[in-house]
């Protein structure tokens, strides 16, 4: 009988600062404000400036890996869907009549900082790659 292979977890000491400066990226290429920022990344604000300049110091816990992941997979399912700059960037802030947004854009819902609203944004923008919606 073969023995079941454990399986290795991520190392998040090097992961999470590479996607921590991915995410900030992203964030100035949406054009957040900080405010945004920081309820997106559920950061305190002397975090937030400790982790921009230092970001291999990061003290990432599951919460914040979850919106990382969340914010790079909105943005590939992005860079998958759109070929054009504007909407690459430009989709978080236009207006989205989808029952979840309700007239509202992508960036205000997640930036009510809801682990559950990014989640939410991912599923659905997520989705127009298949066309599932």
């Amino acid at each position: 009988m073969a023995t079941a292979t454990p399986r290795r977890q991520p190392d998040t000491a090097t992961l999470g600062p590479a996607g921590l400066k991915a995410a900030f990226n992203i964030l100035e290429k949406w054009d957040c404000s900080l405010n945004e920022q920081l309820a997106i990344l559920s950061l305190p604000k002397a975090t937030y400036y400790k982790y921009r300049s230092q970001p291999d110091k990061a003290q990432l816990d599951r919460d914040h890996l979850d919106r990382i992941s969340y914010l790079l997979n909105i943005h590939a399912s992005l860079n998958t869907v759109f070929d054009n700059p504007e909407n690459r960037y430009g989709f978080m802030r236009m207006k989205n009549h989808n029952p979840y947004f309700s007239g509202k854009t992508p960036m205000e819902v997640i930036s009510t900082g809801s682990l559950a609203a990014l989640y939410e944004t991912f599923k659905r923008v997520d989705a127009l790659r298949g066309a599932q919606w």
